[in-house]
């Protein structure tokens, strides 16, 4: 279960309080450099003084800052009042702003074969706040560094954790940000290993916020994936297609497309074959980008895709009408780059 939130033990203690209250509050999180209950000033006094004592005005405790030798990279590792870590990172962008990557549960239960996260274990879900807070965290960070941009402008939910297992606090999350910051639905994407029955939930779930979804694929084959990713099971595929056709048939209007993430693994999901099943698969899906990601050394057991390789993919996918990309590798030299986040359980 997560911790309770900062808005649960205001309605404890404050049950009287007028119902614009606590959107006052929200409000001001999100206020640089504001950074205690005593800044907040259009609060009454003792409602200041009570809060300060009651509700911590962050959800963590205390912060270790890395950055990478380029300076486009930074990784923080949060300690959270039960002493729990995680993980966030900050990702210089195209645009001379910023990308936050996000951490959703402390561990991860889904056990990917190629992702140090998934080598944890599963701890606890963090709570809405404890994901808000990660945003708060880099905005203050920024706000301390002056010769840093200062708009974060995309949050990727590709951290620790996988999001759809903790469906309700990234949703209260997201929600939190698109009411109280400048981020717009199309500015934030969380990924998902393919969970889905909540996949399947959120296309009718009128309070889910419709931002951009990533589906964490990796093989269209289906013995491949059930090898890399283990909770993949015998029907995933064929469900995922069904899934996708309809989400997209009822969201994927303008730029709200739907991607697939693919990390490449030398000799294991990236031959010629697999490029082909994964042409075929994508196009019976419709509006579907694929990003190809080069694999982040996490152990002994896989290798990086040659380029070589990792050119002649793209192009069998190209060939056939498929969008592309390849991702950026950025942050690995501090152990931030995706699949690389982790740590020890206290």
């Amino acid at each position: 279960m997560p911790l309770a939130t900062r808005h649960d033990v205001f309605i404890r203690f404050f049950p009287q309080a007028p119902a614009f209250r606590w959107r006052q509050i929200e409000r001001e999180f999100f206020a640089v450099p504001k950074k205690t209950w005593a800044h907040l000033l259009t609060l009454p006094r003792e409602m200041r003084t009570q809060l300060a004592v009651r509700v911590p005005w962050v959800s963590y405790t205390q912060s270790e800052v890395f950055s990478s030798k380029k300076k486009d990279t930074y990784k923080a590792v949060l300690t959270l009042v039960d002493g729990a870590r995680v993980e966030t990172v900050l990702m210089a962008n195209a645009r001379d702003q910023w990308t936050i990557c996000v951490s959703s549960q402390v561990g991860c239960a889904m056990a990917c074969t190629f992702c140090a996260t998934g080598k944890m274990g599963f701890t606890r879900n963090l709570s809405s706040d404890e994901i808000v807070d990660q945003y708060r965290f880099w905005r203050y960070y920024l706000a301390q560094h002056p010769d840093l941009p200062k708009r974060i402008s995309n949050v990727v939910f590709m951290g620790m954790g996988e999001p759809m297992a903790n469906y309700d606090q990234v949703k209260r999350a997201v929600q939190t940000w698109l009411e109280f910051t400048d981020l717009g639905r199309t500015r934030i994407t969380v990924s998902t290993v393919g969970f889905l029955p909540r996949l399947e939930k959120l296309i009718d779930d009128p309070d889910w916020p419709h931002v951009r979804l990533a589906v964490s694929l990796h093989s269209a084959d289906g013995t491949t994936r059930k090898e890399i990713v283990p909770t993949s099971y015998d029907d995933f595929l064929a469900r995922l297609r069904t899934w996708a056709q309809n989400y997209l048939k009822k969201y994927g209007q303008g730029r709200h497309h739907l991607t697939f993430e693919y990390v490449m693994l030398s000799d294991v999901n990236d031959t010629d074959m697999h490029a082909k099943k994964l042409a075929r698969f994508v196009n019976q899906i419709g509006k579907v980008r694929v990003n190809l990601i080069p694999y982040n050394f996490t152990d002994g057991k896989f290798a990086k895709s040659r380029e070589t390789q990792i050119i002649a993919f793209k192009k069998i996918l190209e060939d056939a009408g498929v969008t592309v990309t390849v991702r950026k590798t950025m942050g690995d030299d501090i152990a931030a780059a995706c699949g690389q986040l982790i740590t020890q359980k206290s």
